[in-house]
């Protein structure tokens, strides 16, 4: 029997993997298409440092919102000190936990689920956006280039964090966590990849600390788990998850051995007692590069690492000994996300580019439908603020969509 195929031209998800129900932590889902954690840099203004969730970014999340779909916040800073970009709206005052009630209380009318992503950036900021402080990361090496306000962060090193100050770090990932949860998330997801802070950490091009908190892959693994323990500490396992990125380059981020090392990682979280055992591990796959394309990534890497086999699937079979949830990012399109989940080899699949230009995209897959193109010159600001932001339309039978 041939496959029945839609009007647009693409075949219907529905039925598939892709749409079956998922217990993750607490959550009962009702399909895996996951929205990404995409910085937009859209949040209005309320003081120097301090971005709050406005009207606009209520009616774009909203939009987005689907009966048990699952959604994740842009990264959000947890404290003054974990900021390095404008127009970013936080979770560490009183005005954002308003701010972002608004947006829980619009996902949750439509019967969808949200986790706010935590974020401290460490390095990746300069002391201009952090009202004078210094920039703080594991060791005192600054990436390379410029920072958003044009001054390059070798003019303003980070200052390679003391003990004390990553104790309290620690404890600001925990209060933060609370505090999401009284702004109405359904949970956390703590940010340790792309470079920032907790990576920083992981990543032995950039940690060169000679504590308890550098050197060897278990004094690395330090910090992060820490920050794990006491976030699942406060509010309960169940309702947290960590992004992760092994084979990042983005910020400088070059790991020696990434294969060995976050397979230590994944070992202590599945390791970890019941409560305070993550709900899921999301991962961002080899292939992905803000610079290089597919191919001259997966090359690169196999140089630097010595193996062809550069892949999430050890991950993902160490992470499934403690039954903790995979989910896969990084490149994914209605092509070659439902392989990995029938293949075994992620729970549910998280969406970026393709949700910031479709609100509607588990309705489009499920059904066939065409899809929005996508404009990279909006993903991050634009003028209007609701240019490639709140503007792309939902879709209309016979309305002329570019196709992918």
């Amino acid at each position: 029997m041939p496959s029945r195929i839609s009007p647009g031209g693409f075949k219907p998800l529905e039925g598939t993997t892709l749409f079956k129900p998922l217990k993750m932590g607490h959550l009962e889902l009702e399909h895996r298409v996951f929205m990404a954690p995409l910085t937009r840099m859209r949040a209005p203004k309320e003081s120097d440092g301090i971005w709050v969730p406005g009207d606009i970014n209520v009616e774009y999340y909203s939009q987005r919102a689907s009966k048990g779909g699952f959604q994740l916040t842009e990264a959000c800073p947890i404290s003054r000190q974990a900021c390095g970009y404008p127009g970013v709206p936080g979770i560490f005052t009183a005005s954002q936990i308003a701010g972002w009630k608004r947006v829980t209380d619009a996902i949750h009318q439509k019967g969808g689920y949200i986790y706010c992503q935590l974020w401290h950036v460490g390095r990746a900021t300069v002391n201009d956006l952090l009202d004078g402080q210094d920039a703080l990361s594991a060791s005192d090496i600054p990436i390379s280039g410029n920072a958003l306000t044009g001054a390059p962060f070798a003019q303003t090193p980070p200052k390679a964090m003391t003990e004390a100050q990553i104790d309290e770090t620690v404890k600001e990932f925990a209060a933060a966590a609370k505090r999401a949860l009284e702004a109405g998330f359904d949970g956390v997801e703590i940010h340790g990849a792309n470079g920032y802070l907790l990576d920083q950490f992981l990543h032995d091009n950039v940690n060169i600390r000679t504590d308890n908190y550098g050197g060897s892959i278990e004094n690395r693994c330090r910090f992060p788990l820490a920050v794990v323990k006491a976030v699942t500490d406060a509010v309960g396992a169940d309702k947290v998850g960590i992004r992760l990125s092994p084979y990042n380059y983005f910020q400088d981020t070059r790991d020696s051995n990434p294969n060995k090392n976050w397979a230590y990682l994944c070992e202590q979280l599945a390791a970890m007692p019941k409560e305070n055992r993550l709900s899921y591990v999301h991962m961002v796959e080899p292939r992905f590069d803000e610079v290089l394309d597919e191919e001259a990534k997966m090359g690169s890497l196999e140089k630097e690492t010595s193996s062809a086999k550069n892949s999430l699937k050890p991950f993902r079979e160490i992470l499934a000994k403690g039954d903790i949830k995979f989910v896969a990012a990084g490149n994914f399109n209605r092509d070659n996300a439902l392989p990995k989940l029938d293949a075994g080899d992620s729970d549910a699949v998280i969406f970026g580019r393709w949700f910031i230009a479709n609100p509607d995209l588990p309705k489009r897959l499920a059904e066939g439908l065409p899809l929005n193109e996508y404009d990279r010159s909006t993903f991050y600001g634009a003028d209007p603020p609701t240019k490639g932001y709140v503007d792309y339309p939902f879709f209309e039978p016979g309305s002329k969509e570019l196709t992918a």
